[in-house]
């Protein structure tokens, strides 16, 4: 049993999690109490909306999106550009956040880059990344982008006589595999010497020739070690092999970048047991000195410092809310069943993602015994969170899930013909539908009656 201190700390851990204008505010006439977000009510928005939904809140966004650029403003003396990283979540809207921010937009294959350019982010700030880009993936690109980052001397190769040919064509970065990752679930690596991401230092060198020798645009060098990391010590071996490279190719070709990106992929905390927040300033000060003092000690020139944040600017901005279903006594476990789940949150399953909650109503209830919160779907796996200790609860109560602003909405799904949820953008007391549910009618317009 949770004593009124524990169950007060508790509830002060875990409202750190969600969205800087998270309010516990009194519901007028029955004396009880609920969450409210962005000065909006979330009992009121799963009426009008239905659940699950979705909500950003503007105002953690915007703080989220300061604290990198005052952080870089405050540790690297030379010019410095904060990109975001839309595989973490792109829309329409999201977008055009960005640009109220003066931020730049990754995007991965033609898709996002249509999203973009359907937002109006003008083509100076997008940044194309890609593994295996498609032929579609390349046009998009030259077309739409100001810089391509180059995966591969396959894709070089492609790529040569796209921009040979195009009147105004977007720069080049290379990517470089540095050999070392960052301490982070397997899946979520990418710098390791065996990732599937980007090229060896010898292959960097005979990218840059191929550049040169064809005239083509070359700015600069990018590389990632892998995302949702709290410690940034092993970007400091990363940074000092990639600078060793631009030393050697300033000294054998006389070609220096002018932008270095050392991409991003800094955590957040999902549960109370991670907190406190993992220091943005702390991650961007290592990195940006690490730059200083690497390009002094080789005679280099200060590159622009581009950083490629997603989860980090958005994640806690984002808060899911689900209505409970049924609910299940087994030998060992109370099972509490929500409308949502591995479709549109799949990173429990992906890789053991570990989340919290609060009810929306009166979340300060003390724990009664841990709950085993899981979605509908035909999947064992199908469980959002583990033994977590939560209040007694009934259905048709609301469970609210911080921390969901990336990479869920962006890798849902439609298993067992899920419609994809409402999101809400909260500013200021003021709700606004940026995407609406999806319809059966929507699942069902790609599809074609079997006529032969």
């Amino acid at each position: 049993m949770y004593t009124a201190n524990a169950t007060a700390s508790l509830l002060a851990r875990r409202l750190a999690l969600f969205p800087l204008t998270t309010a516990i505010a009194p519901m007028p006439g029955d004396g009880r109490t609920a969450l409210t977000i962005g000065g909006c009510d979330l009992r009121m928005l799963a009426a009008e909306h239905g659940t699950p939904f979705y909500c950003f809140d503007a105002a953690t966004l915007d703080a989220a999106a300061q604290a990198y650029q005052s952080a870089l403003a405050r540790h690297y003396p030379g010019e410095s550009a904060v990109t975001y990283a839309g595989k973490a979540y792109l829309s329409r809207a999201m977008a055009q956040w960005t640009q109220r921010r003066q931020l730049w937009v990754d995007c991965t294959g033609a898709g996002e880059i249509g999203i973009a350019v359907a937002a109006g982010v003008p083509r100076a700030h997008i940044l194309v990344h890609g593994v295996n880009k498609s032929d579609a993936d390349l046009d998009a690109a030259t077309a739409h982008a100001a810089i391509i980052v180059v995966d591969n001397l396959a894709e070089l190769q492609r790529l040569t006589p796209r921009l040979l040919a195009t009147e105004n064509p977007p720069s080049l970065w290379l990517r470089v595999r540095p050999g070392v990752a960052v301490d982070t679930h397997a899946y979520r690596q990418t710098g390791q010497e065996d990732s599937k991401f980007g090229m060896s230092p010898q292959e960097i060198m005979e990218a840059v020739h191929h550049c040169l020798r064809h005239g083509l645009a070359l700015h600069g060098l990018h590389f990632h070690q892998g995302s949702h990391f709290h410690d940034p010590t092993p970007i400091g071996p990363a940074l000092e092999i990639v600078l060793d490279l631009a030393a050697e190719l300033a000294s054998t070709t006389g070609w220096q970048p002018r932008a270095l990106s050392p991409g991003g992929g800094w955590g957040v905390a999902y549960h109370e047991d991670d907190l406190p927040q993992p220091d943005v300033d702390e991650y961007v000060r290592f990195i940006a000195l690490g730059v200083v003092a690497g390009c002094r000690r080789r005679g280099l020139a200060l590159p622009t410092l581009h950083l490629e944040p997603g989860r980090s600017l958005v994640a806690r901005a984002g808060v899911a809310v689900y209505t409970v279903g049924a609910i299940k006594q087994t030998a060992t476990r109370r099972w509490l069943f929500i409308d949502g789940g591995m479709a549109d949150n799949p990173r429990p399953a992906l890789y053991g993602a570990r989340y919290s909650a609060l009810p929306v109503l009166a979340p300060e209830r003390a724990p009664l015994e841990p709950a085993w919160i899981a979605g509908p779907y035909c999947e064992s796996g199908d469980i959002l969170i583990e033994a977590l200790p939560m209040p007694a609860m009934e259905a048709g109560e609301m469970l609210a899930i911080p921390v969901s602003g990336a990479y869920h909405l962006a890798m849902q799904s439609n298993y067992n013909g899920a419609r994809k949820p409402a999101v809400l953008w909260l500013d200021a007391g003021r709700a606004q539908l940026i995407q609406r549910r999806e319809t059966i009618a929507d699942l069902l317009t790609r599809d074609a009656d079997l006529v032969l």
